[in-house]
């Protein structure tokens, strides 16, 4: 069992709280963030110690750091938990910059300890279904993939929805790990990227308490649509918006030769998976063939955890979420620039689950 301290105690750490008591490997001990009232209720609700940030790091009793504060923050927390000793696993994105991400990325190596990045929503069983039916060949050779996330922001109901519109903000930044680590587990790194951009509201008014009114500046552009070519030859088209006010378009197709799988929302666990081979007349459900299909959170963590036992690699790693946050920052490079980006980095497919795990089991 590993000891876990949460930094971070937001809209998001409820979810990876009870991932303590859902993989048994995982002990969640401690919680810290800025705010010390937010960090006493989370302690009390989930009854663990509350700490401040410095001493949460400092904490010889913690193996692991899961950092849920906000991306701007990332990189800075990861950098002193890593340098304290302890494994870290940061929600998405890895950091905001490129440099301070492979700061990460060096110093884990140097220092011989885990990084982990969100999303792990990769690891659920809809995605890991699809994965099985394009390992299995029932679509043939994968030549194509589309993807789309259109909703007009989060100011209507975020509470603090300003850092969506700030620099490390935006729909690529926010939502794009999801889209990005579910094509590529399904169909392996990318290759070249080009892309396109707009600011299409320069200015956003907050609707949500307890900002209400507040008006926010946009900073970076909320509308943003890429074409990867993936090292195996596939093409993929991704769009992300802030700007749509409604939108009928699927999550993430992918084409094949023999057919086209239809892959649910990467921003959940579970299904539908459905399938359309050449000559069939309708599509097909396809029951999922793997667990963890409720929000599951923290199995990236888990499975790191699983991982440092056994010495294999484990799947929501660093080098992984280095290679999504290149992809996106060359989509607004090239949208900027007027060209197509060869990325410098790459990353290996992340190892599917085998069949037939025990609950709460990743190995």
């Amino acid at each position: 069992t590993y000891n876990v301290g949460i930094m971070g105690c937001g809209n998001i750490s409820p979810i990876y709280f009870k991932a303590g008591k859902t993989f048994e490997i995982l002990n969640i001990t401690a919680c810290a963030s800025l705010d010390i009232n937010q960090t006493k209720a989370r302690a009390e609700e989930f009854d663990v110690k509350p700490c401040t940030p410095e001493e949460l790091i400092a904490d010889p009793e913690i193996d692991i750091i899961i950092n849920l504060t906000t991306p701007n923050a990332h990189a800075e927390v990861a950098l002193k938990a890593l340098n304290a000793g302890k494994h870290v696993h940061n929600e998405k994105p890895l950091a905001i910059k490129r440099q301070d991400a492979k700061k990460i990325l060096a110093l884990a190596k140097e220092k011989n300890l885990r990084v982990g990045c969100a999303p792990d929503t990769f690891l659920g069983g809809g995605i890991q279904t699809c994965r099985k039916l394009i390992d299995e060949g029932w679509i043939g050779k994968p030549i194509a993939a589309s993807a789309f996330m259109m909703c007009h922001g989060h100011e209507h109901w975020h509470p603090s929805p300003e850092f969506y519109y700030q620099a490390g903000g935006g729909p690529m930044f926010d939502m794009g790990p999801y889209y990005l680590t579910a094509l590529i587990a399904l169909m392996g790194p990318v290759k070249q990227v080009t892309g396109s951009t707009r600011i299409t509201f320069p200015e956003r008014t907050i609707t949500s308490k307890p900002k209400f009114g507040k008006k926010v500046k946009v900073e970076v552009p909320t509308h943003v649509t890429g074409i990867m070519n993936f090292a195996s030859g596939a093409i993929g088209t991704i769009t992300t918006s802030f700007d749509v006010w409604a939108a009928e378009l699927p999550r993430i197709e992918i084409y094949g030769t023999e057919g086209t799988l239809s892959v649910p929302d990467p921003n959940t666990f579970g299904g539908p998976v459905r399938i359309k081979r050449a000559g069939a007349k309708e599509w097909t459900e396809i029951p999922l063939t793997h667990g963890y299909t409720e929000n599951s959170r923290g199995i990236g963590v888990a499975d790191m955890a699983h991982a440092l036992c056994s010495g294999r690699e484990h799947r929501a790693n660093g080098e992984l979420a280095y290679h999504v946050l290149d992809i996106i920052h060359a989509f607004h490079e090239a949208a900027e620039l007027g060209r197509h980006i060869t990325l410098a980095s790459a990353c290996t497919r992340p190892q599917a689950f085998p069949l037939g795990l025990p609950e709460y089991a990743l190995d």
